[in-house]
């Protein structure tokens, strides 16, 4: 018991120490309750103060609540105070470029980033509106950034937020030129963050530059070109931001682009923060498409799209010709990829394709068959728009989880705005041939065999659950998946916290997720098609990668 005393005297001290420093009067009022709640509130107290936030795959990303170990006005001040120190120090000069989405919390943390930069003496851009990640992501090499933020948590639940940092050319290089950050630099902003003293002394300066409407204006304006002008635009597109920052950006381009409008799912259209219509702000959640499937049948859509809430991933929607076209399907992220590449292939588009470990193999199969330089990366696209290393320019890049980069030279990220063009201007030109996404699906596994990609994917609350059975896959690795020996067993840490099984028709990558409490196993199946049946093969691959998860789960004991 005087164990536990101890423990608790010592979180209640860093819990006052916090809030004599904290700026903001609603974070020290929710921290002041917690407090005297105690001892009952022991257990999350301890949970607030667990340890900071720290820069993953996308920044910082974690709960809105006060405390170190969430997103709060302290934390947000405490990172842009390192940020803009680092920035110094590497002898960056620019300005610094702030973008923000709808969520709680998005535009207070975007502006106190704002005079941080300001108070430090350094010119900063705030985006006009909340927007689109991408549009950020275009703004900081459009405006000559030398670095941008990014206020967001993606498709995180609606109690997160996050801060996603880019950099310009003068210090991320031609390749990361209004890339994501990596290491070196993700460290060292870590450690610059760490050393800020009271937040108390920290200068805070004037508000910065509100850009005006001309950038997103640009963005649209850029965006268009990445397709031909002269194409095919006869198509009906549903659509749905899900309660995101996309619908007028993507309307605006469709537009642009001499699309008809597509239609937008009225109860979805709206920024709302509370995500009030689904369950989860994820398109790939179960459910996340029901209302736009509904105005998809309700219009006679010949396809449907989806952003996530920040407007960097893109889902697509279509008819599943299995049925006739009786229901939809959402396509796989590893389908839209290799759809879009294809695409880009035979509009003559040369230079690097790429992707990541945990994507299908089909990409690399049809770059080696056609000629084309083909690179694989770590997962995010922090990695994507680096690879090969500048070898060959890239000309594309995708990732499973519905990211997409299909102009990198416009934005050096994954982009659901222009994705969703690329995919309508290729499903308008096989309009007019009678066809559709899935019937060009058909031909390119006649080609190249049935890639039947599928994952599992387990979320926990306790992240100890992740630990053991990474620990239990390394330490009790199958001989055998399928009834083939595991003829290949890649373990990629330090560098990754990754496995990679192999045999000689299936493959299983296993990682925890880096912006979530999950862990992933990415399960392929390669089936070749015989006598030209592609669904018969389609059956046997589906089947194989069923049982494949089985086994998988049991290995990882979940």
């Amino acid at each position: 018991m005087a164990a536990d005393t101890t423990d608790i005297d010592d979180i209640r001290e860093q819990a006052q120490r916090w809030l004599a420093d904290d700026p903001d009067p609603a974070s020290r009022d929710e921290l002041t309750a917690v407090l005297d709640r105690l001892p009952a509130s022991a257990p999350e107290l301890a949970d607030r103060f667990a340890g900071p936030l720290t820069f993953g795959t996308a920044g910082l990303r974690g709960p809105l609540r006060a405390g170190p170990n969430g997103m709060n006005l302290a934390v947000v001040t405490q990172a842009a105070a390192g940020l803009v120190g680092w920035l110094g120090a590497q002898g960056g000069t620019g300005p610094l470029v702030i973008g923000y989405d709808a969520r709680h919390g998005s535009r207070q943390f975007a502006e106190r980033t704002a005079q941080v930069a300001t108070g430090a003496g350094r010119p900063a851009l705030l985006l006009p509106r909340p927007l689109p990640t991408p549009v950020l992501a275009y703004a900081v090499r459009q405006l000559g950034g030398v670095a941008g933020v990014m206020v967001t948590a993606s498709h995180n639940p609606p109690q997160d937020n996050g801060y996603k940092v880019y950099l310009g050319a003068e210090l991320g290089g031609e390749l990361g030129a209004g890339a994501q950050i990596v290491p070196p630099a993700d460290a060292g902003i870590e450690a610059a963050i760490r050393a800020v003293g009271p937040l108390t002394q920290v200068p805070l300066g004037p508000p910065g530059q509100v850009l005006g409407d001309d950038l997103a204006a640009s963005y649209v304006e850029r965006a268009t070109a990445v397709i031909d002008p002269d194409g095919p635009r006869d198509l009906t597109v549903a659509y749905t931001p899900l309660h995101g920052v996309g619908a007028a950006v993507l309307t605006a381009a469709f537009a642009s682009a001499g699309f008809p409008v597509p239609g937008v799912v009225p109860d979805q259209a709206e920024p709302d923060p509370a995500f009030p219509t689904v369950s989860f702000p994820n398109p790939e959640e179960p459910g996340a498409v029901d209302r736009l499937i509904a105005l998809a049948d309700s219009t006679g859509a010949d396809l449907a799209i989806a952003n996530d809430p920040d407007a960097d991933r893109c889902a697509v929607v279509v008819r599943d010709s299995a049925d006739g076209g009786q229901t939809w399907r959402m396509l796989r992220g590893d389908e839209v990829g290799v759809l879009l590449a294809d695409h880009l292939m035979r509009r003559g588009v040369t230079g690097l394709y790429a992707t990541t470990i945990v994507s299908s193999s089909l990409l690399r199969a049809m770059c080696a068959a056609r000629g084309l330089p083909y690179d694989e990366t770590l997962t995010g696209f922090k990695w994507i728009v680096r690879a090969g290393g500048g070898s060959a320019p890239l000309v594309f890049g995708y990732e499973e989880a519905l990211g997409y980069c299909v102009a990198p030279e416009h934005v050096r990220d994954k982009d659901g705005i222009t994705a969703a063009l690329t995919v309508a201007e290729l499903a308008a030109g096989l309009k007019t041939q009678g066809r559709t996404l899935t019937d060009r699906l058909d031909e390119l596994a006649a080609e190249f065999g049935v890639h039947h990609t599928d994952q599992l994917s387990a979320r926990v609350d306790d992240l100890q659950v992740i630990t053991d059975a990474m620990a239990r896959i390394r330490a009790d690795t199958p001989t055998t998946l399928l009834g083939h020996p595991v003829d290949s067993v890649r373990d990629l840490l330090p560098e990754a916290d990754v496995v990679i099984l192999r045999t000689g028709v299936a493959r299983v990558v296993i990682r925890p997720s880096g912006t979530e409490p999950k862990l992933k196993a990415y399960l392929e199946v390669v089936e070749p098609v015989v006598d030209g049946d592609v669904r018969t093969a389609r059956g046997r691959a589906a089947q194989a990668v069923a049982a494949l998860r089985g086994e998988i789960a049991t290995a990882l004991g979940l």
